[in-house]
């Protein structure tokens, strides 16, 4: 199924693992509040050290924004703040943020800086890097409900029993889904900034596994091992071949009911060892066959091939009616997962602002 129109990417066009576009549509961030994300980043910290970590509370501001705000209110420049994940714009989001800061120096006025509240301030020896969070809490909003309830609820609770889809969210795409087309010209020689290279090269790769996981939906095999397979266990990168285990069949698949093991699918770059065969392999190459000019300037830009999960658990996924008209969710995701990859296996969602992303 193409995924492309012209250089836009067609979240749209991607499958779903109900089968079907959902039978009930909502607005989502009528009003910051309605997007909350906490996240979860349980580092202990020492409460000694250049480095002075605060947690703030953001609304209407990215995570970029917030840096530079921080930036010019302490004087210090952004190279030297860290932050662990990018958090939405249209939302009130948590998170934790470093800045280098000698234990000399008095702590520094975060109070007129708007949209934002610091919280919690506490020093470290370390600057906080990307990817140093356990993951991110949401609780949304989705008002204006139109649609079958019944559907709704079973949705839910299908999502809470078996996952979704791990696709790559539209904001890992550029405005308009157009990011596809700066990979184009990257690869065609054309020379970017540094952030500009990473969205190119980010934008490429989240295609392509997309487009491998549209392809694992559509024929059911997106939540089950298949031959040649390389399973990934959960909550890491480390996996095995399918066909090098000596788990039996019963074993593995009592495994992947408790979500200790996910299928996996690939992250294109430079070759690495052979992690599939058989099945996988062959239909892994069929759909990336398609788009020869993104594979290949993933191997010439030297980005190392990898993998990740096909399969997105939401244990703790919860709901309440706060009336007929309003669902309040509240769920869990990991790293790099997109609360928008859940929505849209439950519900057609309207966004009553700019489109804003997600949280990582």
């Amino acid at each position: 199924m193409p995924l492309l129109d012209g250089d836009a990417v067609d979240i749209a066009a991607l499958a779903y693992a109900r089968g079907e576009q959902p039978r009930v549509q909502a607005v989502i961030r009528q009003q910051p509040a309605d997007f909350f994300v906490d996240e979860d980043c349980d580092i202990a910290l020492s409460g000694s050290g250049e480095h002075l970590w605060c947690h703030v509370e953001k609304t209407n501001l990215t995570t970029q924004d917030a840096v530079q705000a921080l930036s010019r209110a302490a004087g210090v420049h952004p190279r030297q703040i860290g932050f662990s994940g990018m958090k939405d714009r249209v939302a009130v989001t948590r998170q934790w943020i470093s800045l280098a800061w000698p234990i000399a120096r008095d702590l520094p006025d975060f109070d007129d800086i708007a949209g934002l509240t610091v919280l919690d301030m506490k020093r470290h020896e370390r600057k906080l890097k990307r990817g140093a969070h356990r993951g991110n809490r949401f609780v949304l909003r989705l008002r204006q409900l139109r649609g079958e309830r019944a559907s709704l609820e079973q949705d839910l609770a299908r999502i809470r029993a078996v996952g979704v889809p791990n696709y790559f969210g539209a904001q890992r795409f550029g405005r308009g889904g157009r990011n596809i087309a700066l990979s184009r010209a990257l690869f065609a020689g054309k020379r970017l900034s540094r952030n500009r290279r990473g969205f190119a090269l980010s934008a490429a790769r989240s295609l392509l596994f997309n487009a491998v996981l549209d392809a694992r939906v559509r024929d059911g095999s997106w939540n089950r091992l298949i031959d040649g397979e390389a399973v990934m266990l959960d909550g890491s990168h480390s996996l095995f071949e399918l066909d090098a285990t000596d788990q039996s069949a019963a074993a593995l698949e009592q495994r992947l009911d408790a979500f200790d093991i996910h299928p996996s699918g690939p992250l294109p770059g430079r070759d690495g060892p052979d992690v599939v065969s058989a099945t996988a392999r062959a239909l892994e190459a069929e759909v990336l066959a398609a788009y020869p000019d993104l594979v290949g300037g993933l191997a010439s830009a030297g980005v190392d091939a990898a993998r990740r999960a096909l399969r997105l658990p939401v244990p703790d996924l919860d709901w309440v009616f706060e009336d007929d008209s309003c669902l309040r969710v509240a769920f869990s995701l990991p790293p790099g997962a997109f609360a928008t990859s859940v929505l849209r296996e439950f519900a057609v969602v309207c966004e009553a602002g700019p489109q804003a992303g997600d949280a990582e």
